[in-house]
């Protein structure tokens, strides 16, 4: 038994299920109904972005996409080309001082973005974290039962097992068997 299922077990006998975290209590509640652990957590998440979040991942995605680096390269190239062969006419003439303004400006604007889109990954992150600890904490807690429920049938299937050799050979039980397990449990 994990530490973690062992101090929700202790705190859950002695304090009571008011007392604990709504996550544990949510994962009890899930095996006392019998229901299914897992949703889709992603899509109420998603549902809950508002405009300015969702086009801020729109932005993120896009920037760090490679038809956004070779598209900007090529602009780059195109503007640089351009005002070198324009020479005396050139509406930015080498060093490109409003090619490093523009430069500059979308390196402004484009960090932020891309910061507040890591902010919502990472909270979305944090989401699945606990999502997945409350189904893997119910799956270990459904595996114990059914490891007890099969002890319990193992026990018992020794215990008849027992009396039936015992009967073939003539011998008696021996005292308590027949009300009592090999553990002295009482027998269902």
């Amino acid at each position: 038994m994990s530490a973690a299922i062992r101090q929700l077990a202790e705190r859950l006998i002695a304090e009571g299920a008011e007392d604990l975290s709504p996550r544990d209590r949510r994962v009890l509640e899930h095996m006392a109904r019998r229901l299914a652990a897992s949703r889709n957590w992603s899509a109420d998440y998603e549902d809950s972005l508002t405009l300015g979040q969702r086009v801020a991942d729109k932005v993120a995605y896009w920037g760090g996409s490679w038809p956004f680096i070779l598209g900007f390269a090529l602009v780059m190239l195109v503007w640089i080309g351009a005002n070198i062969v324009m020479a005396t006419r050139a509406f930015d003439p080498y060093p490109f001082i409003l090619l490093n303004l523009v430069l500059s400006t979308l390196a402004a604007i484009q960090a932020p973005i891309i910061m507040m889109s890591q902010n919502r990954q990472a909270a979305r992150d944090r989401l699945q974290a606990l999502h997945d600890y409350e189904v893997n904490l119910k799956a270990e807690l459904e595996i114990m039962a059914l490891h007890e429920r099969l002890d319990r049938a193992r026990i018992e299937h020794i215990a008849d097992s027992l009396e039936r050799i015992e009967a073939r050979l003539g011998l008696e039980p021996r005292p308590g068997t027949s009300e009592a397990g090999p553990l002295g449990d009482k027998a269902t």
